[in-house]
């Protein structure tokens, strides 16, 4: 992890625009997938509406940017990712009353509910989505002393975001919460006999998640000067699940390695100078790519163990 965060640092120094800007979009998918791993891979609860945390979060940083002024960065930033915090204390409050299958189904009618309220009324811009005019500043008495116009300024908060939100999750994981959360995954049952509210930390969980999912919608926002509805469509929520399997659901690192792994390869193949015409039809490639790493790497991309050698091996060469 520590070789990987010194590489982005010194990205933007050694490479062009194109690499540092999926470098930018990279992070922020990590940021995702971390979000959500930290309900599947920690707590065991599979949720399809974690880009209606993202979305809202988005949403309410472009809703709060003064037009053609730029919003104060450290005003902007908690108050979206409070608005996102929020609404998963509603959502979590009703869906965590349901398991499995029905679990899955209610956080994805409250992401369906935040994508009709953006698509289909003139709250935020409708299905055009809505504009960033100006990007948000850090100002102290007047003088601009972080600039997100700048993209080199842009990517080290995303640089920065990523590094500190994975910080803070391992350490959560090692905390006393951290362990309840994993006793609540293994057998809840157990956990509730031996006197732990798992509903009170499921629900401190999901919050957690929603921010995390949050912070990464408000920078996405920032990165791309916009936020349209599909943002919150379960197309986004499913591509959050897949990172977290592709990479490995068990630990941070495999939402890292699983968001890395989808954007290059979503990148990869919708490269007209490798594919020519067939890059229009790139989704069929992915899927394919996909199953094949799935089925050779069942425990995901941090998940691969060399086989260890057995007594009715035969010996190797020269032994």
């Amino acid at each position: 992890m520590a070789g990987a965060t010194l590489v982005l640092a010194a990205l933007p120094w050694v490479c062009g625009k194109y690499v540092v800007d999926l470098a930018s979009r990279t992070m922020i998918m990590a940021l995702f997938a971390m979000s959500l791993q930290l309900l599947v891979g920690q707590v065991g609860l599979v949720s399809f509406g974690q880009a209606a945390f993202f979305g809202v979060a988005a949403y309410a940083a472009a809703l709060l940017s003064p037009g053609q002024a730029p919003a104060q960065l450290l005003l902007l930033l908690p108050a979206a990712v409070a608005a996102s915090a929020g609404y998963a204390l509603v959502a979590g409050a009703l869906s965590l009353r349901t398991r499995g299958v029905y679990f899955i189904m209610v956080t994805l009618a409250f992401a369906q509910l935040a994508y009709t309220l953006a698509h289909d009324t003139t709250l935020a811009g409708g299905s055009d989505g809505i504009y960033i005019n100006a990007r948000p500043i850090i100002s102290i008495g007047g003088r601009a002393m972080l600039d997100l116009d700048r993209p080199l300024s842009l990517y080290y908060l995303i640089w920065a975001c990523l590094l500190l939100a994975y910080l803070a999750l391992a350490r959560l994981a090692a905390s006393r919460f951290g362990h309840a959360l994993a006793g609540i995954h293994l057998n809840e049952a157990r956990m509730r006999a031996a006197g732990c509210e798992t509903g009170r930390f499921k629900l401190v969980a999901f919050v957690l998640a929603a921010a995390v999912a949050g912070l990464s919608g408000v920078l996405s926002a920032l990165k791309d000067g916009y936020v349209n509805p599909e943002v919150l469509s379960w197309h986004q929520s499913g591509r959050a699940l897949l990172m977290v399997i592709l990479g490995g659901a068990g630990s941070l690192r495999g939402a890292l390695a699983g968001a890395a792994g989808l954007t290059l390869l979503e990148e990869l193949f919708q490269s007209e100078s490798l594919f020519g015409s067939l890059a229009r039809h790139w989704q069929l490639p992915l899927g394919l790519a996909i199953i094949a790493l799935v089925a050779a790497l069942p425990r995901g991309l941090t998940g691969w163990k060399p086989r260890e050698a057995s007594a009715s091996d035969p010996p190797a060469p020269g032994a």
